[in-house]
């Protein structure tokens, strides 16, 4: 598995590339979700980075937890299972808008890689505490790759 780095330009371009290739007609390999609910969920991850506020944070044992057990799947350099379980917060329900949402997650990879590599290290994420600029960018790169192969792209 390749881990594209989102904070340069040829990692981006390519994740903005696949991206590009979706279309609402996009079936799923697996899964239960349409493509435009996985572009909603993808877009969660980044809502969590650019707006905790909208989300309770964990208390104490959960954030150990999360950090503990969690993030190492998360930010480590195995893939996601196909059909693996996801966060409540994750789950997408019900029919969303696929340009909405494919706008929303290109404007957010925009931002990400605008505001850089420098900006994301030892920045706070709400459920797995102070990061490095390489776990953000393998949160973010490694979650979007899976969708996007998910997608067949």
């Amino acid at each position: 598995m390749t881990i594209e780095n989102l904070f340069e330009k040829e990692g981006y371009d390519k994740t903005i590339s696949r991206i590009q290739k979706l279309n609402v007609e996009s079936k799923a390999q697996w899964g239960k979700m349409t493509v435009s609910q996985m572009l909603a969920h993808c877009n969660v991850a980044f809502e969590f980075t650019y707006h905790p506020e909208n989300f309770t944070k964990p208390g104490f044992l959960k954030k150990f937890l999360l950090k503990s057990f969690v993030k190492p799947a998360v930010v480590g350099p195995k893939p996601y299972p196909k059909n693996g379980r996801t966060a409540p917060e994750f789950v997408i329900t019900g029919d969303r808008d696929f340009e909405e949402e494919k706008t929303r997650l290109l404007g957010f990879l925009k931002k990400t890689s605008e505001l850089g590599l420098h900006h994301f290290d030892g920045k706070e994420y709400i459920n797995f505490g102070k990061m490095s600029s390489q776990e953000w960018n393998t949160l973010f790169s490694k979650h979007l790759d899976h969708h996007l192969n998910q997608f067949g792209v």
